[in-house]
């Protein structure tokens, strides 16, 4: 005699309900993997751009030579004089060997850029200090870049030193558009 066996009729577009359970168990954990791994990539994020509460709201350095985005350029050249280099989007201008500036327009031709190059070292080169209120870590070269966003105010400022015995060093104030 053959044992009997009695078939149990299994429905094969389900799984059963032990698998059901593994694959949603399966699902939650990666969900939240996928969740923590996104909020400490964010977070990271707001680190290595030095987005901080403290810095959005202006900085230290607000205009170069009494020249601030927004103005004019009719203003910008009674200002700073007549440019080497005048034009309706930008104007070049040549103080002495060491210091240039370039000034960027808008299509209203007010201010939205104000870039001004050291090619010297020396008490009228300004530090990082000076435009931002604080010292910035030299990297290992010696060289110094810093950047920060003031989205209140409605600006970035950057700063630039290169290494070496002359360095340029290179101070940007540009409008957020």
């Amino acid at each position: 005699m053959t044992p009997s066996t009695t078939l149990i009729p299994i429905n094969e577009s389900q799984p059963p309900r032990a698998a059901r359970s593994r694959i949603f168990a399966i699902i939650v954990v990666a969900a939240s993997l996928l969740l923590s791994l996104s909020s400490s990539n964010a977070q990271t994020q707001r680190r290595i751009t030095g987005a901080a509460p403290a810095e959005d709201d202006s900085a230290v350095l607000k205009e170069y030579r009494g020249v601030q985005l927004g103005m004019t350029a009719d203003e910008v050249r009674k200002k700073l004089g007549s440019p080497k280099d005048k034009g309706d989007e930008q104007d070049f201008f040549v103080f002495n060997e060491a210091e240039t500036a370039q000034i960027v327009y808008d299509q209203t031709h007010k201010v939205i850029t104000i870039s001004a190059d050291f090619l010297t070292v020396g008490a009228d080169v300004p530090t990082a200090k000076k435009v931002f209120g604080s010292d910035v870590e030299a990297k290992a070269d010696g060289s110094v870049y810093k950047m920060v966003r003031f989205t209140k105010a409605g600006y970035w400022l950057s700063f630039n030193r290169t290494s070496g015995a002359s360095p340029l060093t290179t101070v940007t104030l540009q409008k957020i558009q």
